[in-house]
């Protein structure tokens, strides 16, 4: 429960994230391929993000239910948590992210399987065995 709590609370169970995919494309560059904004459900971008500087943060107030998550660099941040991606590897036609992250009460090592779809959007799974997944699509990059 509290791993999943976590993820909920993460946003990665988010509705996470937490994001990646691509078989192919993860492999060969890296994070390239999924630096930027994210978003899970019907809600617009423009609701959830703000500009800031010369990147992207949540607006304030922070929505902190938000199905939303930023990866900018080897960080993945939620509403509630960020997270340091310690790697990504290929996992059959998915991406396994192993992320260590932190929020204002825990800190955890969390699993996250991703993949990068053909219109570019990318599905979070809660697990090997889920088929359906959650899509988030691209915001800004």
């Amino acid at each position: 429960m509290r791993v999943a709590g976590f993820l909920a609370a993460a946003g990665l169970g988010l509705s996470f994230a937490t994001l990646v995919g691509v078989s192919g494309a993860m492999a060969q560059g890296g994070l390239s391929a999924v630096q930027g904004t994210w978003l899970s459900g019907v809600s617009e971008c423009a609701e959830i993000y703000a500009s800031a500087g010369k990147g992207t943060a949540f607006k304030k107030p922070v929505d902190i239910f938000a199905p939303a998550f930023i990866i900018s660099g080897n960080r993945l941040r939620t509403p509630q948590a960020s997270c340091r991606i310690k790697s990504a590897k290929p996992d059959g036609e998915r991406q396994l992210l192993l992320l260590d992250c932190t929020n204002a009460v825990a800190g955890n090592e969390i699993r996250v399987l991703m993949s990068r779809q053909p219109d570019g959007s990318l599905k979070r799974y809660f697990n090997a065995q889920d088929m359906t997944g959650t899509s988030y699509k691209r915001c800004s990059s």
